[in-house]
């Protein structure tokens, strides 16, 4: 194999970094990755809820339009503005999110990455790359040959 189709540094195992590690540090990057995605949901929940409110809060004018105000007091004072958590508004649950458990899920995987692999990512989806491809074949590259960070 030509050095030209081996993957690159940043995504070769360090000397000294066994299967083991390198199968925890992958474990670790997909729960990571799940968080990923529950981050991502909490911030489209946070948007449609937003957007909601606002839709509401044109609902309220409709409804004071077409002379039912008593409907449009109701809706203004129980649920335009309404907390959706105990003393919160969506944005606060995010930042909550993201300045605790986020930040510190975030922390503590490039911690271990660092400490165990020279802060190498993904180096379990590398390998396994390299026994799933077809090397020599258009197509199965190692690397991008475009000028890329990740190029060789």
């Amino acid at each position: 194999m030509s050095e030209q189709d081996l993957p690159s540094p940043d995504h070769q195992r360090p000397e000294g970094v066994d299967d083991a590690t390198v199968e925890a540090l992958g474990k670790l990057s997909e729960a990571l990755e799940v968080v990923e995605h529950a981050r991502g949901y909490l911030y489209g929940f946070h948007r449609l809820t937003g957007t909601a409110d606002l839709a509401l809060g044109e609902a309220v004018d409709l409804f004071r339009k077409a002379g039912h105000d008593a409907i449009a007091d109701r809706l203004q004072t129980e649920l335009v503005g309404r907390n959706v958590i105990e003393g919160r508004w969506t944005f606060q649950i995010v930042e909550d999110y993201d300045d605790s458990y986020y930040s510190t899920f975030k922390r503590l995987e490039s911690d271990a990455r660092d400490d165990l692999a020279q802060g190498r990512r993904h180096l379990f989806e590398a390998e396994m790359k390299e026994d799933r491809r077809s090397h020599g074949r258009r197509h199965h590259e190692a690397t991008p040959r475009d000028g890329s960070p990740q190029a060789r």
